[in-house]
C-alpha cells in the first residue's frame, strides 16, 4: 500500500523531457531514457532472462539484507528468484542503454543476484571493468558460471560491509546500488563510496520507494552537499556530482 500511494504521488509530480531545462538531463532523457532503437543486444538480455525463468533448480539462499517480500523460504527455485527479485526486462534494457550512453570505464554493482543487471551493464559497454558484489555464496557461484563468457565482469562474494572497504581506493563512473534495501545500510554504502566518485559519476539506487525507510534514505541523499543533480524515476533514483551544475531535482516518467 505504501508503494501504491507513493506511485500515485509520483504520477502527479512527474514529467517528461518537456519539463526539463537542464541540457545535461534533457540529453539523458531524450537520447537514453527514451531511446527507442531496437538494439541487437536486447535479444541477449531477453534470452538470458528467459532461461532463468525456465530454470527450476533450487538454490539455498542466505539473505544478508531484508530479504524477499514474497517468501521467507531459504531454498528457492531459480525461476522464482528471477520472477520476484530479478531485474525486469524493461529495466535491463534501460541499464544497457545507460551503460552504452555513459560508457563508464569502471562499474560497481552492489547485489549481483542472478546477474540480469550485470549482463546488461556488460553488454552496454564491453570495455568497462565491472565489479559486482553478491552476499549469498550460492547465488554468487551460480551467476559466476552463467556470466563466465563475459570477461569484463568480476563477481566478489561477501557482506557489503566487509568487501566495500577494500574497493574504495578505486574510482567508479557508475555504481548500481541493488542490494540491502534498508535506510541505514543504504546511507552507509552511499557515504562509503562517495570518495570513489568523480565529477561524471552516476549513482543509481534501486527501489527508492521500496519502504518508508528507503524513501527517507533517498531524501537524505538528495540533500547531501556533494550531490548536485538527482532524477527520480520512481523505481530508480539517479545521483550526479557535476560541480558545474546548480543543485536541482527532477522527477521523470520512464
Amino acid at each position: 500500500m505504501y508503494q501504491v500511494v507513493q506511485y500515485i504521488k509520483f504520477l502527479f509530480k512527474s514529467t517528461n523531457q518537456h519539463g526539463v531545462h537542464s541540457p545535461f538531463v534533457y540529453d539523458l532523457v531524450t537520447k537514453c531514457f527514451y531511446d527507442r532503437q531496437k538494439y541487437s543486444e536486447y535479444d541477449n538480455l531477453k534470452e538470458y532472462r528467459t532461461q532463468l525463468l525456465k530454470n527450476k533448480n533450487l538454490i539455498n539462499v542466505n539473505d544478508l539484507g531484508p530479504g524477499s517480500k514474497k517468501t521467507k523460504d531459504n531454498e528457492r527455485r531459480v525461476c522464482d528468484i528471477a520472477k520476484t527479485s530479478g531485474t525486469t526486462l524493461k529495466r535491463a534494457k534501460l541499464l544497457f542503454r545507460l551503460s552504452n550512453y555513459f560508457k563508464p570505464n569502471n562499474i560497481l554493482e552492489l547485489g549481483t543476484s542472478l546477474g540480469i543487471a550485470t549482463q546488461a551493464l556488460s553488454l552496454g559497454h564491453s570495455d568497462a571493468n565491472i565489479i559486482s558484489i553478491e552476499g549469498c555464496s550460492n547465488i554468487s557461484e551460480f551467476s559466476k558460471n552463467r556470466l563466465s563468457e563475459l570477461s569484463n565482469i568480476e563477481i566478489k562474494t561477501g557482506n557489503f560491509n566487509t568487501v566495500l572497504p577494500n574497493l574504495t581506493k578505486n574510482r567508479y563512473d557508475l555504481v548500481f546500488f541493488d542490494g540491502n534495501h534498508q535506510k541505514e545500510a543504504t546511507l552507509n554504502y552511499f557515504e562509503t563510496l562517495l570518495p570513489a566518485a568523480n565529477n561524471h559519476t552516476v549513482f543509481i539506487f534501486d527501489d527508492i520507494y521500496w519502504s518508508k525507510g528507503m524513501t527517507e534514505a533517498w531524501e537524505t541523499i538528495k540533500q547531501h552537499p556533494k550531490v548536485t543533480v538527482t532524477i527520480d524515476t520512481f523505481y530508480w533514483g539517479f545521483v550526479f556530482f557535476r560541480k558545474e551544475q546548480a543543485k536541482e531535482h527532477f522527477t521523470i516518467r520512464v
